[in-house]
């Protein structure tokens, strides 16, 4: 017979909230306020991630490294790089995060019977914003951030430390998270069971990574879809 579950990991980052204003948008904002004449786009950000990561403590400096870099390739002053990272920070210490549908309500559903925890891809000080701006950051006994704290998602490492921290062993947990290369592969990679978070997109055929629950919305964790029997 199956074991149950009794525990269940949480993504972050378009699996309890988004953002308000895109990476896109902010950029823009940031460009605009250094009266810069914009000289890449947010893409280009997101693909240095990876270069600095590992040198870097907070997503502050992450992203004026990023930036810096990407100023010099473009042959540009690398301070004007971190000129328009800090007014990007800026615009994006305004509040700016939004709960998904339905992500409070079943974060406190299933607080009441099962034990929760959080594997995010993501610095400490940036992530704990966001669970405190939604209101869920109580409701987690451990938080771990993947490439800081462990290695980044999908390596198991990081759902491993959420597991040991919480007591609980593979069979007995679930994570739930909105990206397949990432959540669901890094869950299966760990022993644990994936609840893939859709958000409306249709998983391809030809995907590497099948979930053993897919929901469109949070709002269906209600009804403890790992545990039928469940009320």
């Amino acid at each position: 017979m199956a074991e149950l579950v009794d525990t269940v990991l949480f993504d972050i980052d378009d699996t309890l909230c988004e953002y308000r204003r895109s990476g896109a948008e902010l950029l823009a904002l940031a460009f605009d306020r250094e009266g810069i004449e914009p000289f890449f786009e947010v893409d280009e950000y997101y693909a240095q991630y990876d270069t600095f990561i590992e040198t870097t403590d907070s997503v502050e400096v992450l992203r004026a490294e990023c930036f810096a870099g990407i100023a010099e390739e473009h042959g540009r002053d690398p301070e004007l790089g971190r000129a328009v990272a800090s007014a990007y920070a800026t615009e994006r210490n305004h509040r700016n995060v939004r709960p998904l549908p339905g992500s409070r309500e079943a974060v406190t559903s299933l607080s009441h019977d099962h034990r929760l925890g959080v594997v995010t891809n993501g610095p400490p000080d940036t992530q704990a914003k966001k669970l405190d701006e939604i209101g869920v950051a109580d409701a987690f006994e451990v938080v771990i951030h993947a490439g800081y704290d462990a290695p980044a998602k999908p390596d198991p490492e990081p759902f491993h430390r959420a597991l040991s921290a919480l007591d609980a062993t593979p069979d007995s947990t679930v994570h739930v998270g909105n990206s397949l290369a990432s959540d669901v592969a890094g869950a299966q990679a760990a022993g644990l069971k994936a609840v893939w978070l859709s958000n409306g997109t249709d998983l391809c055929v030809d995907s590497d990574c099948v979930p053993e629950y897919t929901l469109d919305s949070l709002s269906d964790l209600t009804e403890h879809p790992w545990n039928p029997s469940v009320e």
